[in-house]
């Protein structure tokens, strides 16, 4: 069956994604945490599906990602590989699975994709975990890199305000970019940086990037699946443009539920046997 908007069901590729920027195609990308709306989700035409590590707010309601384990990881990964057929299916690299080292780092890397059965992993951060991510890279698996605001690195940073404002630390982000790129990484995201930062980035590297708050400028982008569809409430950045309010559409419909289930309504008697 083909998407809502593709009529090429043919699953997507990293290599895909490489393609799609040397062709000027931007790439829809969405998070998912769950087989029903995974399924969903690639049903409706996105090219790339990221199991975020957002997991940890939206699902478990943790302040921040850093709770999230490999295990949690990979028991959402393969709950939405099960739902996906074409999408590229993206796993984002817990905290703590690869900051302490290589070795960590290609093992944990080696043990999500083999038991979430993903297409490749994301991992935040440029220089300082360029080694890690040649080594993953070298072991057989594709990496997409993550630049700006990381938020596994919110304790150090202290804000998720907009990053590289100031020069030095858009210097650094664009020579991260560079790097990662020329290191073997298939795209990189791009969270909360300034438009214009984002466009010389996009602009100077071969690799795709994909912005999460980064101007219309990037080569994909990216927004969690529960902020989009208005499922959440109280968290409105100016990045964020919401698709639908299921917040009242549950709530409407469940209480309609809770009213015929005490009114005795439901069930009738054509839903009984």
């Amino acid at each position: 069956m083909a998407g809502y908007l593709v009529s090429d069901t043919r699953k997507v590729t990293t290599h895909r994604f490489i393609e799609m920027k040397q062709k000027s195609e931007k790439i829809s990308m969405l998070t998912s945490y769950d087989y029903t709306t995974a399924s969903i989700v690639d049903r409706a035409g996105v090219d790339g599906i990221l199991i975020g590590d957002s997991a940890s707010n939206v699902m478990v309601g943790n302040s921040t990602t850093l709770p999230m384990t490999v295990d949690q990881m990979i028991y959402h990964a393969r709950s939405v590989v099960n739902g996906v057929k074409r999408a590229l299916v993206v796993c984002d690299m817990p905290f703590g699975s690869y900051q302490t080292g290589v070795h960590d780092g290609v093992t944990n890397a080696i043990r999500i994709m083999k038991e979430s059965g993903c297409d490749a992993l994301k991992m935040e951060g440029g220089v300082e975990i360029l080694d890690t991510v040649k080594a993953i890279l070298d072991a057989g698996i594709p990496v997409m890199g993550h630049l700006g605001l990381t938020p596994q690195s919110i304790n150090k940073f202290g804000t998720y305000a907009v990053r590289a404002k100031e020069e030095r630390e858009a210097e650094k982000l664009l020579s991260d970019a560079k790097a990662l790129a020329e290191v073997g990484c298939f795209a990189v995201t791009l969270e909360k940086v300034p438009a214009k930062l984002a466009a010389q980035v996009t602009a100077e590297i071969a690799i795709p990037t994909i912005g999460i708050g980064a101007g219309g400028q990037c080569d994909g982008q990216i927004l969690v699946i529960a902020d989009m569809l208005g499922m959440t409430q109280g968290f409105s950045p100016r990045f964020l443009r919401r698709y639908a309010n299921l917040n009242a559409i549950m709530t409407d419909a469940i209480g309609s539920y809770v009213t015929d289930v005490k009114s005795g309504d439901f069930p009738n008697e054509e839903e009984s046997y």
